[in-house]
């Protein structure tokens, strides 16, 4: 179907102005369309990699243990394949950018300059053809108006002509003027007869030759302009077209990923991850209370007894030996402290200062009930632990973690010696043969530069041998620990099957039991009073480990003070102690007279000499 603005619209050529005009707002309008699409392509997309990176793993983070379980190792997937994925719409956005709006920039500037210029033309032909019939209409008003002038001068020469009074010349001089008139409406004839015939032909020529083939071109300019835009939406779907394949790639990626989920294998890693190699506990032995009521030893005998009794029940009265230690799990006084004395004599100070009095149960109830309580000790070793482990005071053989974790630390710092050992043979590799070619190229390098960094790698490797020794002792030991252990537990197991219902097992399974801080309680018999001993030494174990408070300075005792009550030491005017600890603010001042006695003594009683040299007596 074809056809001509020219033939079909030659009178219109301000509705062909105003379409063209339209069509240009058009493209102007489409291309902005498409380059705000290619900015929302672009924020999409830095949105999802911001997304993605915020939740990508760090180096050195805290979350780096998650990732061994396989739903995080999906997720971490999913997270590399959205990042993927917004780089599509990053493609997405440059080829818009480049393929369209870039393009269709251009081509309307050009367009806008070939409207103008066709339009231009088209005033012109306009313009002519105007000039044209304003020549025409001039000379047919004067032809017209000659004419008239000439019937009038005609006219009046008849009238002349035809009356007797006039005299000839009269008569002649009208006959002249008429003649003339006549002369000049034929030339006014001819001129507009001229005109008429030029008029004709710049009219034929303008609307059969000029204004179709102006209009032709503008009419191909704007099929070129369409064909321009449907070309621009064709490209803008190939664009995302093409990377329709990638995305789906990407969603391959992650669904795959999901796929790869095993939810046994989490709970498999859950259980090496926390497994401590430890065995459940046994059943709970019967504790006689009345024999250890019996047995146990009064609070006055527990503060003054001193000297070669207690040497020789240290084993039994260790309470007073860790006295340190043990006044932070038990009460320290909580009354305000006596006041001084008014006289430092005795007898002022009968009816003066009085000791803190505690009216709580006797030291040696609550001793009995903390030490009859096993799931206190168990939490204080895990508090213990707790605190090693966020303190990082862990030991290097990692003996502070349970058998399990501890093997699989010990495992891992093994292969990273091991790692670390492979790359200093390397290089030790690399530069041995980058001194042969020295050597035999001697241009190229002196050969003796290399020796100090051969060495250095020489003693970096010794060291790291030595490490991995080291370790590999470590993780034999703990091995064999575990497979004793595992055959031990077998053993007790068939035992326990063998004899249940005939014998009681609690003495048996008792034997080499092993705590959850990785040490060992033994229960040679079943009496009450070896019961008493072994929670006593479990006790005391449990701080073997930890030193005393050091000594921050010396006082003087400026007053006798009795120290009657829990948490507190007698001492005799003017006598020199240790301190250990100031005033918390609560009056009272901890001092120690020697390795086994100290306790809180009144602030106000002494006069303190802080003195970091100071040591224990």
């Amino acid at each position: 179907m074809s056809c001509s603005w020219g033939t079909e619209l030659w009178d219109q050529f301000d509705n062909l102005e105003k379409h063209t005009q339209w069509g240009i707002e058009f493209l102007e309008r489409y291309t902005k369309f498409v380059k705000e699409r290619s900015e929302i392509e672009l924020s999409y997309a830095k949105q999802i990699r911001n997304l993605s990176k915020k939740y990508q793993l760090k180096k050195n983070s805290k979350d780096e243990e998650e990732y061994k379980y396989t739903s995080c190792r999906a997720f971490l997937i999913t997270l590399n394949e959205l990042n993927d994925y917004a780089g599509q719409h990053e493609v997405i956005a440059e080829n818009l950018s480049s393929q369209i709006t870039a393009e269709l920039t251009r081509y309307t500037q050009e367009l806008k300059a070939e409207r103008k210029s066709h339009f231009h033309d088209g005033r012109r032909a306009q313009q002519h053809i105007e000039n044209s019939w304003k020549q025409l209409e001039s000379s047919k008003r004067r032809f017209e108006r000659d004419c008239k002038e000439a019937d009038r001068a005609q006219h009046y020469f008849d009238k002349v002509d035809a009356d007797i009074n006039v005299t000839k010349a009269d008569v002649e001089k009208a006959k002249q003027q008429a003649q003339l008139r006549h002369q000049v409406a034929e030339d006014s004839k001819n001129e507009y007869l001229t005109y008429l015939q030029k008029f004709n032909k710049d009219q034929h020529e303008h609307y059969y030759t000029l204004i179709p083939h102006i209009f032709q071109r503008i009419q191909e300019m704007e099929e070129r302009r369409v064909g321009r835009v449907r070309e621009s939406m064709r490209v803008y779907t190939e664009v995302e077209r093409k990377v329709l394949p990638i995305v789906s790639k990407c969603l391959d990626g992650m669904t795959k990923a999901a796929e790869s989920i095993e939810p046994k294998m989490d709970s498999k890693q859950v259980v090496e991850s926390y497994k401590s190699g430890f065995e459940p506990p046994g059943d709970v032995e019967f504790e006689d209370y009345s024999v250890s009521m019996k047995r146990a030893v009064s609070e006055s005998s527990f503060l003054n007894a001193r000297g070669e009794s207690r040497r020789r029940s240290r084993s039994k009265l260790w309470p007073l030996l860790k006295r340190n230690k043990l006044m932070s799990l038990l009460a320290s006084p909580r009354q305000p402290p006596p006041p001084p004395p008014t006289s430092p004599s005795p007898d002022g100070l009968l009816n003066g200062p009085q000791s803190p009095q505690q009216p709580k149960e006797p030291l040696s109830q609550r001793l009995n009930d903390f030490m009859s309580t096993k799931h206190k000790m168990h939490c204080l070793r895990s508090l213990k632990r707790g605190l090693s482990l966020k303190l990082g005071t862990g030991q290097e053989d990692y003996s502070h973690l349970p058998p399990e974790q501890r093997r699989k630390k010990l495992q891992a710092k093994l292969n990273d010696i091991n790692k670390d050992i492979q790359k200093e043979m390397d290089q030790r590799d690399a530069l041995t043969k980058m001194k042969d070619v020295y050597i035999k190229n001697p241009h190229l390098g002196d050969p003796d530069s290399i020796d100090p960094r051969l060495e250095e790698i020489t003693q970096s490797l010794e060291k790291l041998q030595l490490e991995a020794h080291k370790f590999e002792g470590w993780l034999t030991e703990v091995e064999r620990k575990l497979l004793e252990k595992g055959s031990e537990s077998q053993r007790r197991q068939s035992n326990h099957f063998d004899s249940q219902g005939n014998t009681p097992l609690t003495n048996n399974y008792g034997q080499n039991r092993e705590s959850p801080d990785g040490s060992y309680t033994e229960d040679p018999s079943t009496e009450t009073t070896m019961q008493f001993k072994s929670r006593s030494t479990e006790f005391d174990d449990e701080f073997d480990d930890e030193e005393p408070l050091p000594t921050i300075g010396t006082c003087k005792a400026l007053y006798p003070f009795e120290g009657q009550n829990e948490g507190t030491i007698s001492m005799a005017e003017g006598e020199m102690l240790y301190v250990i600890e100031e005033d918390k603010g609560d009056g009272w001042t901890r001092v120690r007279r020697n390795e086994d006695e100290e306790g809180y003594v009144p602030t106000s009683y002494i006069k303190l000499f802080l003195d970091t040299n100071a040591k224990d007596p």
